[in-house]
């Protein structure tokens, strides 16, 4: 598989509160840095997204007395997973990783800073409803088909990668560079609706330049 001038890297909140010693750590996330910093070294055209949550936001188990962690809450869009506090807007916790080698970035897109709605998709807020732009900007820019990677597979990339499918572009999961927080079988669920969505899966050390 060769990566094109049309095709775009989508790095998924590779962050400090999501990686080893973070407040909302996926297993094994810090394993994803060197897949994606060789995919980096492959494609031209590179974007990231960062969650960037307001203090007291509506997905925090502590927004809601008497809730813990991986419980659930009615919202007004729905049911939503409470999630210890993580990537608070201007803490180290938010904090891109350091460790990413991707100078060549052409955009940084930040979701979830809505205080009432999380944010799991690149494209959408968890409302379904809310868009981000992103898709109006990989429009505006020719992009056909994106490669998805980063952190978690089970959340917010596979969320991106469906939302990527229902906005009409291709869409790539590159495997070995993501990783799974795999609650209650999260992780299993997530292959099968990207299957079903038309999402491909695919090995980073398979995709050329």
């Amino acid at each position: 598989m060769q990566a094109t001038e049309t095709d775009l890297l989508l790095v998924i909140d590779v962050q400090a509160d999501f990686l080893p010693g973070g407040t909302l750590a996926v297993p094994d996330g810090d394993a994803v840095i060197a897949p994606i910093n060789a995919l980096g070294r492959t494609f031209k055209h590179v974007a990231l997204t960062q969650d960037w949550h307001p203090a007291g936001h509506a997905s925090f188990a502590t927004s809601h007395p008497g809730k813990k962690p991986f419980g659930t809450v009615r919202l007004a869009y729905g049911e939503q997973v409470l999630w210890p506090e993580h990537c608070i807007q201007g803490t180290p916790g938010a904090e891109l990783s350091p460790l990413l080698a991707l100078p060549h970035a052409e955009l940084i897109i930040r979701k979830g800073y809505r205080p009432g709605i999380d944010s799991y998709s690149a494209f959408r807020e968890a409302d379904r409803i809310t868009p981000t732009g992103l898709a109006g900007y990989l429009r505006e820019r020719g992009f056909t088909r994106i490669f998805l990677c980063g952190l978690a597979t089970d959340y917010c990339v596979g969320w991106s990668a469906i939302d990527a499918r229902e906005a009409g572009f291709q869409a790539v999961v590159v495997e070995d560079a993501c990783r799974a927080i795999d609650l209650d079988g999260s992780l299993e669920r997530a292959w099968g609706d990207m299957a079903a969505a038309g999402v491909e899966r695919e090995e980073s050390w398979a995709i050329g330049g």
